[in-house]
């Protein structure tokens, strides 16, 4: 979800829910405690140098439990980002701390900072998976897409029989 598509849906609704992908809503009492750019630049595997930039936003929890961000308010923080910081209609990435997370490191549990994508499902923004992927495959031997075969095909060509001693 880029900037300008999320002010479009704040200027819309009452109550602003982010959901994570486990479906669990994050708490109502969330702040917005950074929006911002930031810019990747870095080098892939193949060799090409690329740049990346996407809007951050970051959620936090407090003990302030009477506190709730209003859809109005963040369009107020998101407008000023904007003109102070020049910010341009990107891509949106949250950053948001998972508490008591189940590490995959054996006999820890620790919180992290997770990253996702942003959509909408008509009332909740929805934090998303982000998933790593090579960006030189052509480099690194790994065909775009599994080739397909028609099934024409594969049935035309020898198998085992009862009776063929293949087994």
């Amino acid at each position: 979800m880029k900037l300008s598509e999320i002010k479009n849906h704040l200027n819309k609704l009452d109550q602003i829910t982010f959901m994570l992908p486990n479906g669990e809503l994050v708490p109502t009492h969330f702040h917005v405690t950074e929006v911002g750019k930031i810019s990747k630049h870095f080098i892939d595997c193949g060799g090409t140098v690329r740049k990346e930039d996407v809007i951050n936003f970051q959620l936090w929890n407090a003990d302030d439990y009477n506190h709730r961000l209003h859809p109005e308010k963040l369009v107020h923080i998101i407008e000023l980002s904007e003109k102070v910081l020049g910010l341009e209609d990107l891509e949106i990435e949250v950053e948001y701390q998972m508490e008591n997370s189940k590490s995959q490191i054996p006999n820890s549990n620790f919180d992290t900072i997770g990253k996702f994508s942003l959509d909408f499902d008509g009332t909740n923004f929805l934090l998303t998976t982000k998933q790593t992927d090579c960006l030189a495959k052509e480099n690194c031997g790994i065909p775009a897409e599994k080739p397909k075969r028609q099934l024409a095909e594969i049935t035309n060509e020898p198998c085992c029989s009862p009776d063929g001693n293949c087994c």
